[in-house]
């Protein structure tokens, strides 16, 4: 019961809101994460408690944007920066959603969650103060292309909550950018529901400095004839966890994800998906890369379960690893849950190194072994960068991760 009293201890818990007693009632129930649980057996214990060190510190400053917005066709929201939000067009709205609408939304959210399953959002809550809880309607199909970042502060842990609602028919392209400052934790919520034919595109990169850890999970309502596209990336965290939970509530609906870790020296980066079909003709086409260099841990574990109701569903789920050391390790774990008897799904997994005939043939034309490996490397990393909705002019993704391995 420890990590309790150092929620308690925050200085955010000081004046509770009703969704922060709400979940810290749920969270003694089960303080810690089950470790023998498949979601968290493979988790670092040293470094998960690196990241709970932080709990009673909270500190708030400014973020360093990684690039500055040159373009005034692009919407850049901070959370915890900004207070009132409200864009009125001929083609498009953006509205924030009331208090009460917020609690009500992640209330009913919650209680139908599994504790272990959804230890982090409700950590999250418990310290996610007001001003850190952004929640907006979206509606139109000519919205502007969104950013929005989260980030921690040093020697602090910091709790960031995103709830949006997009409207019938809407289309967007949407960017969330998770900085993590030096010896920091940072926890992020998030949550999208889709109303019937919207089309979201969604990008999460997240990276953070020495000794920088993260919890990230992303909760994903479609409704039917949506379409939801996710693109991301993790990178440079001492420890961190992705989770997505991706619920087509009436089938018809397509998902497609595409993500990629990258770790080094003693770094663990983690991804867990879960899909849920819960209707008829639901489309997944997903594929999960991790690179893995030094001593350093990645895992992926994806499930994808489809119930009886879920006929005619089409999924397909793949794993693709590369080792860059002997040292480092990657565990992968796809997997399939099937009752439906009228279904087209496929999962797999490899593991490999880089191709040393691809490293002698492109050597063989000049190249030294460094640019030859970061040519193949290019190749493995740009499939998942590409998908990510970000202009190659104002950041430059690529470039930045091959400078940096």
């Amino acid at each position: 019961m420890q990590i309790i009293e150092e929620i308690k201890k925050n200085e955010l818990f000081s004046n509770p809101s009703e969704i922060q007693k709400f979940c810290l009632n749920k969270l003694k129930l089960n303080p810690l994460p089950n470790v023998k649980s498949e979601y968290w057996r493979l988790s670092n214990k040293s470094k998960f408690s690196s990241l709970l060190d932080h709990i009673h510190k909270n500190k708030e400053s400014k973020i360093n944007l990684p690039y500055t917005n040159t373009s005034q066709n692009i919407i850049r929201l901070i959370i915890g920066e900004d207070s009132s939000i409200n864009y009125e067009e001929e083609n498009f709205s953006i509205k924030q959603l009331r208090e009460t609408e917020i609690a009500d939304y992640i209330k009913k959210n919650i209680s139908n969650f599994d504790q272990n399953n959804h230890w982090s959002d409700l950590l999250n809550h418990c310290l996610s103060s007001k001003k850190n809880i952004l929640g907006l309607s979206i509606s139109g199909n000519k919205i502007p292309p969104i950013e929005i970042f989260s980030a921690s502060s040093p020697e602090s842990f910091n709790a960031k909550t995103l709830i949006l609602f997009f409207d019938k028919n809407s289309k967007i392209d949407l960017l969330q950018i998770n900085l993590g400052n030096e010896n920091s934790s940072l926890s992020q919520s998030t949550y999208f529901c889709l109303e019937e034919n919207t089309s979201v595109n969604h990008g999460v990169v997240s990276y953070g400095e020495s000794k920088s850890n993260l919890l990230n999970s992303l909760n994903v309502i479609q409704k039917a004839k949506s379409e939801y596209s996710l693109g991301s990336l993790h990178f440079k965290f001492n420890y961190a966890r992705f989770e997505i939970n991706i619920n087509q509530l009436d089938g018809n609906a397509k998902t497609n994800i595409k993500g990629i870790q990258i770790t080094k020296n003693n770094d663990q980066i983690a991804t867990y998906t879960n899909m849920n079909f819960n209707g008829p003709n639901g489309f997944l086409d997903q594929i999960n890369k991790s690179l893995a260099d030094d001593k350093s841990h990645a895992v992926f574990e994806g499930s994808i379960i489809v119930p009886k109701i879920a006929q005619k569903t089409d999924a397909s789920q793949l794993s693709r690893n590369l080792l860059l050391s002997r040292f480092a390790k990657i565990d992968t774990k796809p997997q399939l849950e099937i009752i439906a008897d009228d279904v087209k799904c496929k999962h797999g997994a490899t593991i490999s190194q880089l191709n040393e005939e691809e490293i002698f043939y492109m050597r063989s034309r000049g190249l030294t072994l460094a640019e030859a490996s970061k040519l193949q490397l290019s190749s493995y990393i740009q499939e998942i960068i590409s998908s990510i909705p970000i202009s190659k002019d104002r950041w430059d993704l690529l470039d930045k991760l091959l400078k940096e391995n």
